[in-house]
C-alpha cells in the first residue's frame, strides 16, 4: 500500500502548480485587454466616442466620389 502522505504531496503540488498557472494566464489576459484598449484611445476611438453611423459612413463615400469627380474635371478628365 502506498503512502497517504504521497497523495496529498501530489494533490498540493498539481493545486499549487494549477494556480501559478491561472495566475499567469490571468496577468496576460488583463495586459492583452489593457494594450487594445489603448489601440482603440490611439486611433480615436475611445470608451466615450460613438462608433460611426451607417448614414455617416454613406456621406463619407459620397463626398469622397464628388471630390474624385472634382478632381478629374480639373485634370480634364472626361468621366
Amino acid at each position: 500500500m502506498q503512502d497517504p502522505y504521497l497523495y496529498m504531496t501530489l494533490a498540493a503540488t498539481s493545486l499549487a502548480g494549477l494556480a501559478i498557472i491561472t495566475v499567469a494566464t490571468l496577468r496576460g489576459w488583463n495586459g492583452w485587454l489593457e494594450l487594445k484598449r489603448a489601440e482603440l484611445v490611439r486611433y480615436g476611438q475611445s470608451d466615450n466616442a460613438p462608433l460611426p453611423t451607417a448614414a455617416a459612413r454613406i456621406e463619407v463615400a459620397d463626398l469622397k466620389e464628388r471630390i474624385r469627380k472634382l478632381e478629374a474635371i480639373a485634370a480634364g478628365v472626361d468621366l
